[in-house]
């Protein structure tokens, strides 16, 4: 009889995003008609940059010519944006290899496949609050995972744990979902901790386009003894609107090695046995991604998150309750208000003033008692959905 992997049976059922649309269907079953606005929504709302757009229509016209046909590319990516994405860090001042760069259909797909490298028996260190997929992940392959809780005193983004036995460290920043960042001086601390132990970090990026503080950085790797002990996950979902089109890289350099392998190396046999990379049409738009036309419109896009960013942030500094994130982040991570927890909150807006957010519990244990909001909606319903929270907390919170 067939074995199955009993290590899903482990896995908590996931009813963070599923128990929220319940929770709103019901609303709405109960209030016909009622207009919802949904600020715990984690995807973009503005469409693809016309530079995006011009180019996948270049590339499907390149499928319809013999001359300009192409079968597969590269499993690892095709050239001409691997070495695309190398120029955009050496603007940077980051030095890395186009081979360094390996393109993936998305960040989650990366955050997940490239647990392949590491043995069953080595162990994850996961900051929470945090994207809940790190954990199921590696539950999934039946590693042990420990946890490091992280909270107002460390502004969400905590120091290495000396106490902690860990061989994978997933850090985030700017962080899903506490908008939190962390600094180069706390990112130092990260890496020569990992150097020290053996540990590999997996870095993840995706928010990085966000950053607007000069002094903090974008990449792991513009960190002292990161290529020694670091591997960075990316992805343009949020920097581009991505999310529906579906691409993501990451950064393996050469001088990561463990037990005598080459990480480099071990990720580009995973992937040449195991894919067949990403479509040619999808590769050459995300490349306009990297044109200066395609980043000035980007920006342009990237603008509006943090205009409502803003509103957002405004309205809870008027009404005098601490938050963290909307500066450097799209999420703003708010305390619930007189001491309510994460749930009761979500249903109180829900009921009394239409408002949809996302419960800070569902992202870990340390997240009880905070609030996510997010800044990828519609402009005008941000700023309805503020001035709603204003009339209904300007009371309740003196």
């Amino acid at each position: 009889m067939i074995e199955m992997n009993v290590h899903y049976a482990e896995l908590k059922e996931s009813y963070l995003f599923a128990g929220i649309a319940k929770k709103t269907e019901a609303y709405l079953e109960r209030h016909p008609g009622s207009r919802l606005l949904r600020l715990g929504i984690g995807d973009v709302s503005l469409p693809l940059a016309p530079a995006v757009i011009e180019a996948l229509h270049e590339a499907v016209d390149d499928q319809s010519r013999k001359e300009s046909f192409q079968g597969y590319l590269p499993e690892c990516g095709a050239p001409f944006l691997r070495e695309a994405i190398a120029r955009h860090y050496a603007e940077s001042g980051v030095e890395v290899a186009p081979k360094e760069v390996f393109i993936s259909s998305g960040a989650s797909d990366e955050l997940g496949d490239i647990l392949d490298l590491f043995s069953p028996r080595s162990a994850a260190l996961v900051v929470e609050p945090a994207y809940p997929a790190y954990v199921d992940a590696n539950v999934m392959a039946g590693r042990r995972v420990e946890r490091l809780e992280a909270g107002k005193d460390d502004g969400f983004a905590p120091w290495p744990d000396p106490e902690a036995k860990a061989d994978l460290i997933y850090l985030c920043s700017p962080s899903n979902p506490t908008g939190s960042v962390y600094s180069r001086k706390k990112l130092q601390a990260w890496v020569d901790y990992a150097n020290e132990r053996g540990a590999v970090i997996l870095f993840d990026a995706a928010y990085e386009a966000f950053i607007e503080d000069p002094g903090t950085p974008h990449s792991i790797f513009e960190i002292d003894g990161a290529r020694t002990c670091a591997i960075e996950i990316c992805s343009l979902s949020k920097t581009a609107g991505f999310t529906g089109t579906r691409l993501g890289y990451t950064i393996i350099p050469k001088e990561l090695r463990r037990e005598g392998l080459s990480l480099d190396g071990m990720w580009t046999r995973n992937r040449t046995t195991k894919t067949n990379g990403v479509s040619y049409i999808i590769q050459k738009g995300a490349a306009a991604v990297f044109t200066p036309e395609g980043r000035r419109q980007i920006e342009g896009n990237i603008k509006v998150y943090k205009g409502n960013a803003r509103v957002i942030t405004g309205a809870l500094s008027e009404l005098g309750i601490w938050y963290c994130g909307g500066e450097n982040a799209p999420y703003v991570w708010m305390e619930c208000p007189n001491g309510m927890l994460s749930w009761e909150f979500f249903d109180y807006l829900l009921e009394e003033i239409q408002v949809v957010g996302t419960p800070g519990e569902g992202f870990g244990v340390c997240g009880e008692g905070f609030f996510r909001l997010s800044s990828f909606g519609d402009p005008d319903d941000t700023i309805e959905a503020m001035e709603r929270l204003k009339g209904l907390l300007r009371g309740a919170c003196a």
